[in-house]
C-alpha cells in the first residue's frame, strides 16, 4: 500500500466544441499583450552547476505580487480567448447534452442496505443515499453534498465509511481543494453530527463494536499520512496508537473482504508491511504479517484460516502465497499463483467459495476467477481489442456475485453482475448518452511503435470509420508514464465531438506507468525516466509516418505528472507539436526535490530519485522542463494549475509559464489559468468543471482549424 504520491493520477477528459469560424492566430496576438513578471535574482549552485532561477519568488503565496500575477494571466487568458466565448458556450451546452443530469448510480448491497448515489437536473453534487432491505423501501439521505457545498467555493466528500451496525456513518470534507479532509460522524438515526471530528484525516474504518474508530491522519507540512488512532465514540480521547518515523512511508486502515480483520498498510513507493487486529477486539495487539523489507511489496487479503499475501519476493510481477493467520511467518508460506514474467497479478478479492485475481497482460487488464472449493478456474472474456475493466462495489462476502464495470473508447461505462458458478454476465446499467449515439460509427484498435531502443510501445485510438488516413486529420494524444499506474482506456461522451470533427484520439501507454507490468515502471522510473520522454515522441513520430496525423495537426496532453512529459517532450521536440495543454504540470523537478519541507518529496526520492545525489541530480537535471526552458520556437501552449493544489504547487507552473515567456522566440499563444478556488483535479461541481473543460478544447479546436460545426449540427449564420 505504497504512500501518497505528489503527482497523482489525473484523469482528464476529453471535450467537444461548438460551431464557429477558425479564428486567425495572428489576429490574437496583435491586440492583446501578455503579463511579464517580474524577475529577481536568484542563483542556485549544487554538483557544480549554476541555476538561474528568476522567479524563484512565486512561490511566496502570501506575497501580494504572486496573486496578481497570477490574476494578470487569467486576465490575459480571457482575453486572448474572447473570440472563442461562442465556441465555449457552445461546448458547454454540448456537453451538457449528452448527460443525463437526473441519474441514479446502480444500488449496491451491504449489510442489509442498499446504498447508491443520485444526481439532480441543476445541482452540482450529488446526494448519497440508501434503503433498507429492498429498492422498494423509503429512501434515506445519508449525504446531501449539495447542501454541504452552501457558501463553500469547493467541496469535496470522501472515506464515507458506515459502521457495522449501519446506524454511524464516518466521512471526510474538504472545502478548500487542498485535500485536507476533516472527518465528521452523522447519527443516521437522528441526523444529527456528533462531537468526533479530527483534521487531516486519510483513511478511516470502524471496528465490530460500532463505537471504535481508527483513522490515519497526514503530517501538517509534508502531507503524509503518518498516524494511527483510536477513538472511542462519546469519549474525548483520541489515542495515538502509531506513528511511522520514516518519511518515506505512509499509512492506510481498511478491513478485510471477509470483514473479519482491521489492516494497517504500510508503504513507500518500493516496500511495504502490514499489521492486523481483529475487528471484534479493538482494544488488541497489533500483529506483523511480515517484517518491512527494503524492495519488498505486499499486501493482505482474508479468507477462513489463512491470509492471502500478493508479494513480489519472486519477481517485479507479485505472486500469491497462502499463510496461515495463527503464524503467518515466511517460512509458512504456500505459493498459490506463481510469478509470471508476462503478467502482472495487480490484486485479489476473497469470497466465501471464490477468490478474484485482477491481472494486466499484453496492456490490457483481465479478470480471472478461481473457485476455492474446486481449486479450478477461469478468465471472464470481453468482447473489444481495446477495453478496460474493473470490480466494484463488492462489499459481501457471501455471495457467489461478482460486480465489475466495463467500459472502452467505444462502449460507454457498463456495470455487471457476474455469477461465478454459471459464468454469466447481466447487464445492470449502461451509461446512457443522450443526442442518438451509434457506437456503430466509430472504431478502436491498439497499434504498437517502436522506439528508438527497439521496446515496443502500445498505443490506444479511437476515431469515426470514416476519418481518413493520409495524415490530415488531427489527434488527440495523451498519456501519463509515471508511478507505475497504468493507463486505461475509458468511453467519454465529450470526447465524440472531437471525434465526429474528424479527430483522432489516443492514449500513449509509455513506460513508467505499468501497462506491461512492474518492468515496465521499472524501465520508466529514477535513473531509466528519461525512457518515459523518448517513448513519447517515437510514439508520435510513428503515428505521423503512418498517415494518422501529421504534426502541424497533432495536439498533445497530459495532467500532473503528464504534465512533466508535456514539459519535456515539449523542451525535446518542440516541432513535432502543433498545440499543448499541460493540466496542473509537475515541471520544477530539481527545485521541489530538492525541498523536503514541501508535501511529499521524500517519498518520491523512489520514484524520481534525490537531487542532493550527485549522479541522480544529472538524471533529472537532462529532462527538467523549468531548467531546461531555451530560446527557441515552441508549439501553442495552454497550462492550467489551481491555487490551493496540494500535489503540485501553482507555483511550478507559474514559474514555467514565467520563464516560457522570457526565453520562447515564437509569436504562438502561451496561455496560463488558475483556478483560484480548487486543488489538484480542479472544480469540484460538475457543472463548473464542464465549463472548465469547455475552454481547454475550445483553445484545442482553434489551434487544428476544427472549430466548425461538427457532422449533424448546422452551423450559426
Amino acid at each position: 500500500m505504497p504512500a501518497a504520491v505528489r503527482r497523482c493520477r489525473f484523469h482528464l477528459l476529453v471535450v467537444a466544441a461548438g460551431a464557429l469560424a477558425p479564428l486567425p492566430l495572428s489576429a490574437q496576438q496583435t491586440t492583446v499583450q501578455p503579463p511579464v513578471a517580474e524577475r529577481r535574482a536568484h542563483v542556485d549552485t549544487l554538483h557544480g552547476d549554476v541555476r538561474s532561477d528568476d522567479y524563484f519568488w512565486l512561490r511566496e503565496k502570501s506575497d501580494p505580487a504572486v496573486a496578481a500575477y497570477l490574476e494578470a494571466e487569467n486576465a490575459y487568458a480571457e482575453q486572448v480567448l474572447e473570440p472563442l466565448a461562442g465556441l465555449r458556450e457552445a461546448l458547454y451546452t454540448e456537453m451538457l447534452g449528452r448527460i443525463k443530469q437526473t441519474d441514479l448510480s446502480v444500488p449496491y448491497r451491504d449489510n442489509g442496505y442498499f446504498y447508491y448515489a443520485r444526481t439532480e437536473e441543476g445541482k452540482q453534487y450529488p446526494v448519497l443515499a440508501r434503503k433498507k432491505g429492498s429498492l422498494d423501501a423509503p429512501e434515506e439521505v445519508l449525504l446531501d453534498v449539495n447542501a454541504l457545498a452552501e457558501g463553500q467555493e469547493f467541496m469535496s466528500v470522501a472515506y464515507e465509511e458506515p459502521s457495522p451496525d449501519a446506524q454511524l456513518l464516518a466521512y471526510g470534507t474538504d472545502s478548500t481543494g487542498y485535500r485536507q479532509y476533516v472527518l465528521h460522524v452523522k447519527d443516521l438515526r437522528t441526523g444529527e453530527l456528533l462531537d468526533t471530528r479530527a483534521e487531516r484525516l486519510r483513511s478511516v474504518v470502524w471496528a465490530d463494536d460500532n463505537r471504535t474508530l481508527f483513522y490515519t491522519v497526514e503530517h501538517p507540512v509534508t502531507k503524509r499520512a503518518y498516524r494511527l488512532y483510536r477513538h472511542v465514540i462519546g469519549t474525548p480521547a483520541h489515542e495515538l496508537i502509531y506513528e511511522e518515523p520514516d518519511e518515506r512511508f505512509g499509512l492506510y486502515v481498511g478491513r478485510t473482504s471477509s470483514d473479519a480483520y482491521i489492516l494497517l498498510g504500510i508503504g513507500s513507493l518500493t516496500t511495504s508491511e502490514v499489521r492486523y487486529l481483529r475487528a471484534d477486539d479493538p482494544t488488541g495487539e497489533w500483529r506483523q504479517v511480515a517484517p518491512r523489507v527494503q524492495d519488498r511489496e505486499y499486501d493482505v487479503e482474508h479468507h477462513g484460516d489463512s491470509f492471502y499475501i500478493r508479494v513480489n519476493d519472486a519477481g517485479r510481477n507479485f505472486r500469491l502465497v497462502r499463510a496461515p493467520v495463527a503464524d503467518p511467518a515466511e517460512s509458512n508460506w504456500t505459493e498459490v499463483i506463481p510469478h509470471r514474467d508476462d503478467v502482472m497479478l495487480q490484486g485479489v478479492q476473497l469470497f466465501r467459495n471464490h477468490m478474484l485475481a485482477y491481472e494486466r497482460a499484453n496492456a490490457l487488464p483481465r479478470l480471472v476467477i478461481h473457485d476455492l472449493r474446486t481449486n479450478t478456474s477461469h478468465e471472464v472474456a470481453f468482447p473489444e481489442p481495446v477495453y478496460s475493466v474493473f470490480p466494484t462495489s463488492n462489499y459481501e462476502f457471501d455471495t457467489s456475485v461478482l460486480r465489475y464495470s466495463y467500459q472502452s473508447f467505444v462502449t460507454p461505462s457498463s456495470v455487471y453482475d457476474y455469477d461465478m458458478d454459471t459464468r454469466q454476465a447481466a447487464l445492470l446499467k449502461r451509461q446512457e448518452v443522450l443526442g442518438g449515439y451509434d457506437p456503430a460509427q466509430y472504431t478502436s484498435e491498439r497499434v504498437w511503435a517502436t522506439a528508438r531502443d527497439g521496446t515496443r510501445v502500445p498505443v490506444s485510438l479511437v476515431y469515426r470509420k470514416d476519418t481518413p488516413r493520409d495524415g490530415s486529420a488531427p489527434m488527440l494524444l495523451g498519456a501519463y508514464g509515471s508511478y507505475g499506474s497504468s493507463s486505461n482506456v475509458t468511453f467519454n461522451s465529450n470526447r465524440l465531438s472531437l471525434i465526429d470533427r474528424g479527430m483522432i484520439v489516443g492514449t500513449a501507454h509509455i513506460r513508467g506507468g505499468a501497462d506491461l507490468g512492474k518492468a515496465w515502471h521499472d524501465q520508466g522510473r529514477m535513473q531509466h525516466k528519461i525512457n518515459t520522454f523518448i517513448d513519447f515522441i517515437d510514439v508520435a513520430e510513428h503515428l505521423v509516418d503512418s498517415d494518422y496525423t501529421s504534426s502541424d495537426r497533432l495536439v498533445i496532453e497530459g495532467g500532473s505528472a503528464g504534465g512533466l512529459l508535456m514539459g519535456a517532450v515539449t523542451n525535446m521536440r518542440p516541432d513535432l507539436f502543433k498545440a499543448v495543454i499541460a493540466h496542473v504540470p509537475f515541471v520544477d523537478v530539481i527545485n521541489t526535490m530538492l525541498d523536503e519541507t514541501l508535501p511529499l518529496t521524500v517519498g518520491e526520492f523512489e520514484e524520481w530519485g534525490n537531487p542532493k545525489v550527485a549522479e541522480q541530480y544529472r538524471w533529472i537535471r537532462a529532462y527538467d522542463p523549468y531548467t531546461n526552458v531555451a530560446a527557441k520556437d515552441y508549439p501553442a501552449m495552454l497550462v492550467k494549475t489551481s491555487f490551493n493544489d496540494s500535489q503540485v504547487m501553482y507555483h511550478e507552473p507559474a514559474k514555467w509559464v514565467a520563464k516560457l515567456r522570457a526565453h520562447k522566440t515564437d509569436d504562438n499563444p502561451l496561455l496560463f489559468v488558475t483556478n483560484m478556488a480548487a486543488g489538484h483535479g480542479g472544480s469540484s461541481g460538475r457543472y463548473d468543471r464542464l465549463r472548465e473543460i469547455a475552454l481547454d478544447y475550445a483553445f484545442m479546436l482553434w489551434q487544428v482549424g476544427k472549430t466548425g460545426s461538427r457532422p449533424g449540427v448546422t452551423s450559426p449564420q
